[in-house]
Formats: structure tokens, sequence, C-alpha cells
């Protein structure tokens, strides 16, 4: 133990093996003490260094030349009078060990280090220099002269006092430093590389080319791959005979011309259209009819025309009958979102075997999606037709077109007119695609469309379909499916089980009925799938035990408040206001029509978004109720002095149609003759000025509104009284309908009586 003059090195480490010059002045010292700092803090291990001269540097200043001798492990520090810091030193020198693993790990980083001076291209005597140094020691502090060590890492290995521990140090960050400069060279060879790779690949292809023609094979190999496609297609001797026009044409032009790609993806979509594939299709009425009533509750019109075609097929192919081509059945399934009518697809594929596919046509406005573009187009494509019958690799699958009632037109053309040969039984044998150019047999396929309205959907179109009516579900049935369908499935989304939460078709009823008003399910399942989502949580964090039972406290906690109400009771308690009843493309719903008068020379004013056809029918109900005001005992001079307001509300939704006559009729004079509209009553039904109720459509979802609104009576025209048949025979047992011929009429079943006495206006 010595003690040493102290000098620290700021962000500098010197190995026992180096010499240093530095501007410090020693005062006659022999030996001191070199110390790493940075940031004011000392190494624990410095470097004892002999002063070997004392030198004057440039400028006038003392420096020393030091020579490094050992390592030093500081120990006890003292302060001179001079203020210079002394420490005792533990010095140690390295011993060299002898064992077999010092060997290895000194063959492996002069192997390590002659790897990174080649990769860096350094000079040849730095390779000499390290091969000539012999102890162990001295090797690993040649770390000290790597200009990409940190100096962290230098004071790492200086403070290894142990030599093969510190030799195995060494040997780790030469391996960092190597990888490192391996990575950067292999970046840059891919960059050099990257930079010419196109052009390599020009000649690569040239000089293959070449050797094709030396050999005379001249892509025999992708022709032959082709002709033995087109071979196993089983493609139609049309198709076929096209399908070769065009290898003959890419045969004779060669891989290099430009249209060879243009030619080989032609072909591969003539050769993916499954030309000779048909799926076995199930022909047993009985076996589908139990898909379709374990997939979907309700709809029997669907199920049993879809049990009806499978039935006549079946027979048809026992008694081996010529098929009539101009019987292929379109059906189109129209109705409310949420009733079901996309999914029915997918259980009619499984009921018949067939293959499924869905075409979304919503907002399609291009007629080339349908019939794909001509090959004159760059990246054209075949329709979507042809796409589909790719998917199916069938060519009688079960293709549904969905949101047909929203495909637009433009300057692109219109789908809806290419929809009519694909829709059209007598046609669609002979499809031709734009793409392909060759005809399509899309006989055999079932086509199902799907539509909110009827509004939308051009004439020729619908008159090629079959048209289904999705008119919604009674409270009863919505409950029964909720039971059956959407409580079981929400179940298993939100991580429930069976045993795990309970609900009665009480609290299912409830929230049908007061948190949902719509024709389908689909907000019903988003209700429920609520009320588990929060069960769910619970029961995760541990807030409550399964079972739960799902009542009323925990439905009002997930939902909220109540959302649907029955309010006919409160908006018709005073004159001037009737409950009608309409259709929208999300199903039937209740309309209240008011009225009021204002002082004024007879102008009618109306409000709520009115399209044409509803303002002609508010004018055609003053112009009755005018011209039969002494009958109704009202003052005909009101007309000439008082204005007439007829507002529909909720008037940022715009509303039209031929079936609030009678309803508007009601509303003024109701107003006029000061007798309030009986709040169980709904209506519908247009009226002629000689007040004639004439019939309207949709009866059935306007019922089932009612309904749900709690309406116990419906007035309705004499003429739609065979389609009450349609109504559910629960909902026909809870409610009487009023079929009725005149105005007359339906002021008699739909106004209080008199008062007793006379109206003011």
């Amino acid at each position: 133990m010595s003690t040493l003059l102290l000098i620290p090195l700021d962000d500098t480490v010197v190995f026992p093996t180096m010499d240093v010059t530095l501007p410090v002045d020693v005062a006659g010292e022999e030996r001191v003490l070199l110390v790493p700092r940075h940031d004011g803090e000392y190494a624990k291990v410095g470097t004892v260094a002999r002063v070997a001269d004392t030198i004057r540097l440039p400028g006038g200043a003392r420096g020393v030349q030091l020579e490094g001798e050992a390592r030093g492990v500081i120990g006890a520090a003292q302060t001179a009078l001079d203020g210079q810091l002394r420490v005792a030193v533990d010095e140690h020198v390295d011993e060299v060990p002898v064992d077999g693993r010092t060997r290895d790990l000194e063959r492996e980083y002069r192997a390590v280090v002659e790897e990174i001076l080649e990769l860096r291209g350094a000079d040849a005597r730095i390779g000499e220099f390290l091969r000539s140094i012999r102890e162990p020691g001295a090797l690993a502090d040649t770390v000290g002269y790597a200009p990409d060590v940190s100096f962290e890492e230098k004071v790492q290995v200086l403070e290894e006092v142990d030599v093969t521990s510190r030799l195995a140090l060494a040997v780790e960050l030469q391996r960092a430093r190597l990888a490192e400069l391996q990575v950067r060279q292999r970046i840059r060879e891919d960059v050099e590389s990257g930079a010419q790779q196109q052009q390599r690949e020009y000649f690569l292809r040239k000089q293959m080319d070449s050797i094709r023609r030396e050999l005379g094979e001249d892509e025999a190999d992708v022709v032959e791959e082709y002709r033995a496609k087109i071979e196993a297609a089983g493609m139609p001797d049309a198709a076929r005979e096209q399908a070769e026009k065009e290898l003959g044409r890419l045969e004779r032009a060669g891989e290099s011309s430009g249209e060879a790609q243009t030619i080989r993806t032609y072909l591969d979509w003539m050769v993916d259209v499954p030309w000779s594939e048909r799926s076995d299709e199930v022909l047993d009425p009985v076996a589908a009819r139990e898909v379709l009533d374990a997939d979907h509750a309700g709809l029997e019109d669907v199920k049993d025309r879809i049990v009806e075609y499978i039935a006549v097929k079946k027979l048809r192919e026992e008694r081996d009958m010529k098929a009539d081509r101009k019987a292929g059945a379109i059906l189109t399934l129209i109705g409310p979102p949420g009733t079901g009518k996309t999914s029915i697809g997918e259980s009619i594929a499984r009921a018949t075997g067939r293959e499924f596919v869905r075409i979304s046509l919503g907002g399609v406005r291009d007629e080339a999606e349908i019939r794909g573009h001509r090959r004159t187009y760059i990246g054209a494509l075949p329709g979507r037709l042809v796409r589909a019958l790719r998917d199916a690799k069938t060519m009688n699958p079960v293709i549904l077109l969905d949101e047909v009632d929203k495909v637009g037109a433009d300057w692109r053309g219109d789908p809806s007119a290419a929809l009519l040969e694909v829709l059209d039984p007598a046609q669609n044998h002979s499809f031709r695609d734009h793409y392909l150019d060759v005809e399509l047999d899309l006989s055999d396929v079932m086509f199902i469309a799907t539509a909110n309205q009827f509004d939308t959907i051009p004439g020729p179109l619908l008159d090629r379909m079959e048209v289904i009516r999705f008119d919604g579900y009674t409270v009863a049935e919505k409950t029964s499916i909720a039971r059956d369908y959407l409580w079981p499935r929400q179940l298993e989304r939100n991580g429930l089980r069976d045993d795990e939460v309970e609900v009665s078709d009480e609290i299912l009823r409830t929230v049908v009925s007061e948190y949902t008003r719509e024709a389908g399910v689909r907000n019903l399942e988003r209700e429920l799938g609520t009320v588990l989502r929060k069960t769910a949580t619970k029961i995760a964090s541990g807030a409550v035990e399964a079972p739960v039972t799902i009542d009323l406290d925990v439905v009002r906690d997930a939902l909220g408040r109540q959302k649907v109400f029955q309010e006919a009771a409160a908006r018709t308690a005073l004159p001037g206001v009737a409950t009608g009843l309409s259709v929208t493309g999300t199903g039937g719903d209740v309309l209240f029509i008011e009225a009021n008068m204002t002082k004024g020379s007879g102008k009618l004013t109306l409000t709520g978004q009115l399209g044409d056809v509803m303002k002609e029918s508010a004018k055609i109900a003053q112009t009755y109720v005018h011209a039969h005001a002494e009958e109704m005992g009202i003052d005909p001079d009101l007309f000439g002095e008082k204005d007439l307001h007829v507002h529909v509300p909720a008037g940022a939704i715009p509303k039209d149609g031929p079936s609030a006559g009678i309803t508007m009729t009601t509303a003024v004079a109701s107003l006029l003759t000061n007798r309030p509209v009986k709040h169980t009553v709904g209506m519908t039904g247009e009226v002629t000025l000689q007040g004639r109720v004439l019939p309207i459509g949709g009866l059935k979802q306007k019922v089932l509104a009612a309904h749900a609104a709690g309406l116990t009576d419906v007035i309705l025209p004499e003429r739609n009284r065979a389609d009450l048949d349609d109504v559910p025979e629960d909902v026909r047992e809870a409610m009487t309908f009023h079929p009725v011929m005149t105005v007359g009429e339906v002021l008699e079943l739909a106004l209080e009586p008199s008062p007793a006495t006379a109206p003011v206006v």
C-alpha cells in the first residue's frame, strides 16, 4: 500500500500499457495515480504511472511524460497542505494465468479484432502490433485504443483487476463492435446492389431469353401449363376456343412482349371460373325446413317459398322432366333493416347444400361492376358476378344481391339495367361479361335480392323479381327471438355461460317495448348486449357472484330510463290532433298530425318537411271540411277569416306518401268541431275531394306499429280489408279494425261525441 498524488482525467482513460503527456505540474513526484473522472465522479481503479520526464509545452506551460505501470485500487484519501489530493493505493501487477480458458480468450480476441481491422481497412501495422503483444492482460487493455468503445466501457475494463475476467469482457465488447460493423457493411452492400438491381434483372432476362431461343424452348413451360389448365377446366366449346386463341397469341408474342402480362391475366381468370363444377344440391324439403326453422323465427312466407322451390326441383329431377329456363325464381326480400333479410341467404344456402356468396350493391354506380370492363382499358377486371363464381368455386351457388334498392346511376352507366339480364331467367343462361367476352350460364345460380323499400327499385327490374315482404315482428315475436336467438348469442359474445345469467320473458318483453321501437331486432340485440356487458363486468370484477338474475333494476341501471313511450293519449287530448300510420324505410311508424287556426284571410300553412303528395292531401282536407262545414256544425265564414296551419312534428325528417289524407281531414275536422280524436284510434287511407277513402299499401307494417304504440282501433280503407289476413293472429285478436269507404264514417269512428256547448274558434 503506497500513497500517491491523484491526477483526475476528465472523460479519459489511461491503461497501464499506455504512455501519455499531460499539462500538469507534479512538483517532483516520481509516481502518480491517473484516475478517470466523469461529472465529478471518480472511477474505483486508476493507473499507477511513472514520471518519465518533465517537458515544456507550446505556449510556455509545463507538462510531464507519464508511463503506465500497473492498476491501482483507490483507498483512503487525504489532502496535502498545498491542496493536492493524495490517496492510498493498492497496486496490482498483472499475473499471467496458465489455464486453457485464458488462452482460448486470447485467440478469440485476436480473431475478432483482426476481422474488425479488415472491415475498417486499417493499416497492416496495427495488426502486427496486436500480434506482438504476448501478455493477456496487456492484450485486453488494447480496448483502450478503440475509438468507438465508450468511456464507460473503458472504465469497466480498467476496473477489472482479474486478467481472465478482463479478457472475457474485452472479447464481449469487441464482438459488439464487430456485429455493428458487419450490419453497416451489409447495409452499404444492399444499397449498392439495390441501385443496380433493375439493370441486372434486365440483362438477366435478356440472357434467359437468348438461352431459351438457343435451346428451342421459347416459353414452352408456361404455354404448356396454361394448355393443361384449359384442358382441366371443362370449359364450353366457345369459351375453350377463346382461351386457346389467347394462348396462341401468348405463344407467338413471347414472355418479353408488352402484352404478355395482360394475356396471362385474362387466361388466369378464364381457368379460375369453375365452368364444370357443381355443388351436390340437397333436395330434401323436410330437412330444409328444419334448417330454416333453426336459424330464424317467423318468416313463414320465405320459408314456404324456399321449401316449394326445393320440392318442385326434386320432383322434376326424379321424373326426368326438361328444365324450364323461365321457371327460375329470383326471390326479393323487401323490408326494414334488422328483419333478417341478409342472414336468411346463408340459411338458404345451408338448407340446399350450396355455396353462399354475398354481393353488396349499395352505392354501386358503374355498370362495369356488373358486366366487367372491356379489356381495352388499363386495369380491366371482370364484373362482380364472375368474381362471385370464382370465390364460390361452383356454378350453382346462392348469390345474395344485397341492397338492390340502393343501386345508383350516373355517366358511367346504369347498373340496374345490367342486372335486368342477370335476373331474368329467360336470359341469364347466356350472360356475357365484357372482360371474358364469352357466355356464362347463370341459370343454375339461385339469386336472392334484398331491399328496404320498393320505391327506388326500377320498374323493369322489379318486374323480374318475386317479392316477399318482411314487414317486421310483433312484440311477442321479438320476445321469442330475443329468448331463443339473440340472448344465447350475446351470452357467448360476452364470455358468459347459460347458468351464470338468468332472464325472464317478462324482462325481455320490457326491453322490447320500452327501449326499442323498430320493425327488426338489430337495436334489440344491441340493448341486450349492453345489459350483458355490464353484467359480465360485475362478475369479472367480483362485484356480484353468479348466477345473476336480470331484473328491472338491472335493466334500468344498464340501459337508463325508458326510451319509448305510448303517447297517443297525451297527444290527442286536445282537439286538432289525429294519429296517423305510416311506412318508412325502417318499418311502420305512428305519425301525429296537428292542426290549428289563427286570425287571417283563409291561407293554408304547411310545416314539417312535407312532400308534394302530403301537401296535396292537406289541401284536399281543407277543401273537404269547408265543403261540408254546415253538416259538421262549423261556421263556413271561418274559412275566410282564419288561417289554417297543419303541422307534422319531427320537422327535420322529410315525409311524403299517399296515405295521410283521412288523418289530415280528421285533424282539421277535430279542430273546427272542438271534438278531440279518440286516443285509442290510429288511421290510414287517402281521401278524394268527394270524400271517398282510397286504398293504401304497407298495411301490415302500419298495424304492427299501431299495436306497438298501444292503439287498439285502426281505421283503414274498405278495399284493404283482405290485407288483414297478413297481420299476425295475436295482433288481430288484440285490436279492432274498422274498414270504411267515406270520410263521414272516419269522422264518426274517430271523433269523440259532440260537446255540450258550441265550439269557440
